[in-house]
């Protein structure tokens, strides 16, 4: 769900001493697999109740929701550097404003269609939301205006929007009168009604996502330094943005509208500290994420991981995941309900705690055994489309 750096560069039989930024492509697969999880979670789950409640949650089933926050960060800010990285080897900005202007439009067009119906088998549009292709297609389109200007402009308008959005968490859509929905749409989530009987929930906020898509586009420019001096560079950023997670969050002053407290006993504490706001993402909760994942490109950079070779696959074609895993999961649970609830499990919305049958569900440990034949049975699908990319040049494979 990316802009592609290259597909040709690549050879999956010498993958180690490829000349493409293979890191990249690992961590976007490494992200790929905890949104599965995720999701897999999600349609799975027989808890009823948000798995971050530390007051009702418990250590396993909050960090297997927690280690997934990852995910939406990394997606927005690498498709911000693989813009940068477009650029800079094959692309005018021209050229590259047109691209991400058309392709961010296609993926709101894909959210509000193809993935909507993936989640939520419902024909009359009575429920449908915002979520995180939404996102990174509003913040495309934002970016193919940004380009434009110089890089370090690019860079202090998107550190600004993270840094600064907190400011405003005091302001209510209502207190805007007709203008409620737009800053729905920017920064407060809520659910609009558009017609009688059709509801609308803005769940990804655009202000802090064109943020991290406009930084990560700057952070680009550390693919153009020399390796030694950039894995200087992504380690010493990488602890910066964990160090000042923890000063901020330790002092519980500015950047997450939730603080964190004392609870009754100390890993339960701990799970307080952590539990950032992610509806709109917090300036701690960015903090707190994109921190460690550049922690993680660093390591990518560093060692190649022969063992992580099916992280590439999926990092190379990540919209295709995306849609293919959702329609995939839904289908799963849905063979797996008829049994129980006849031709009602079709349209069951198993995503929302509040509507899900009672009885329904499975417990954390099955979840996960459903995510390893998930990942197992995606495998091959992407690597045949990876390999179908490789080989045709088609120019309407990159909107897929």
């Amino acid at each position: 769900m990316s802009l592609r750096v290259s597909t040709s560069e690549i050879e999956s039989h010498d993958w180690l001493h490829s000349k493409r930024l293979v890191s990249i492509d690992l961590w976007r697969g490494l992200v790929m697999v905890l949104m599965a999880l995720d999701h897999t979670r999600d349609f799975f789950s027989n808890v009823h109740f948000s798995p971050t409640d530390v007051t009702q949650t418990n250590v396993p089933l909050f960090l297997s929701r927690w280690i997934t926050h990852f995910c939406a960060p990394s997606f927005i800010f690498l498709a911000g550097i693989a813009a940068y990285l477009s650029h800079k080897r094959r692309q005018n900005k021209k050229q590259l404003s047109k691209f991400l202007f058309i392709r961010g439009l296609w993926l709101v067009f894909l959210e509000l269609t193809v993935v909507r119906f993936g989640w939520i088998f419902d024909p009359t549009y009575s429920f449908s939301s915002a979520g995180v292709l939404w996102a990174i297609g509003w913040s495309m389109v934002v970016l193919a205006v940004l380009i434009y200007l110089p890089t370090r402009a690019i860079a202090t308008i998107g550190i600004l929007l993270i840094f600064g959005h907190n400011l405003f968490d005091h302001v209510q859509g209502k207190q805007l009168g007709e203008w409620d929905w737009l800053w729905a749409v920017l920064h407060q989530p809520e659910m609009l009604t558009l017609f009688p009987g059709k509801s609308f929930i803005i769940v990804y906020t655009l202000i802090p996502w064109i943020g991290v898509m406009a930084t990560g586009y700057a952070f680009g420019t550390i693919f153009s330094v020399e390796k030694s001096q950039r894995l200087q560079l992504l380690r010493r950023l990488g602890l910066s943005l964990i160090f000042a997670f923890i000063i901020l969050r330790a002092k519980n002053i500015y950047g997450d509208p939730d603080p964190w407290s004392i609870q009754p006993t100390f890993s339960h504490t701990l799970l307080s500290f952590i539990n950032c706001q992610k509806y709109p993402p917090s300036l701690l909760y960015l903090l707190m994420t994109l921190g460690p994942a550049i922690l993680i490109l660093y390591l990518f950079e560093r060692q190649r991981f022969r063992f992580l070779k099916p992280l590439l696959v999926f990092g190379q074609v990540p919209l295709f995941f995306y849609i293919v895993h959702i329609w995939l999961i839904h289908l799963f649970t849905i063979l797996l309900a008829l049994p129980h609830y006849g031709l009602k499990a079709i349209f069951l919305p198993y995503i929302i705690s509040s509507f899900k049958p009672t009885d329904y569900g499975y417990n954390l440990p099955t979840i996960y055994s459903f995510w390893l034949i998930l990942i197992i049975l995606l495998y091959p699908v992407c690597n045949w489309y990876a390999n179908y990319k490789k080989t045709h040049q088609n120019k309407w494979l990159n909107f897929l």
